[in-house]
């Protein structure tokens, strides 16, 4: 018998603002880019999405840091995707702001050492973090832009259970 717990900001696996925000100014720039518009600036990528400017600029800095954003400033400056968005996958974005995409208490699930008595509880970690990689690596800027996602990501999608909330 499953226990039904109502949803609460405690879940288990959180997308935090942080990745929200800079998976939307990312695609934003994946859409300027396919629109062939040029460098956008940072001021109207927080307007647009409704993110706070300071926050946003932080987080373009550590996409620039990791090689996902280019920059330039000036007149004619602002930020643009260093790659194809057809080459810049969800995952990329996620690890450049937040790191890992799946750790259990801060560590990597192959390197935990579980005492004798925890089953396969390490293995389940490790296929959470395979389930996270499925989609996000392979959902690309460009999907997400276009609004076509990959096959098996639609059927996840297309799932009325995905919608329920448990």
């Amino acid at each position: 018998m499953r226990v039904r717990r109502p949803v609460d900001q405690n879940a288990v696996v959180r997308v935090t603002a942080r990745v929200d925000y800079a998976v939307r100014a990312a695609t934003m720039l994946a859409t300027a880019a396919v629109a062939g518009e040029g460098p956008v600036k940072g001021d109207r990528l927080a307007a647009a999405q409704g993110i706070p400017a300071k926050f946003l600029e932080n987080i373009l800095g550590e996409l620039r840091q990791s090689g996902l954003v280019r920059s330039q400033r000036g007149a004619d400056g602002g930020y643009w995707l260093a790659l194809p968005p057809e080459q810049i996958s969800v995952a990329d974005v996620i690890r450049a702001v937040e790191g890992p995409l799946a750790s259990v208490r801060g560590e990597r699930a192959e390197a935990l050492d579980y005492p004798e008595g925890t089953g396969a509880l390490q293995e389940v970690w490790v296929a959470l973090r395979a389930s996270l990689r499925s989609v996000l690596e392979t959902v690309t800027l460009a999907d997400v832009a276009s609004g076509t996602l990959p096959p098996h990501v639609r059927r996840l999608v297309d799932d009325p259970e995905a919608w329920r909330p448990h």
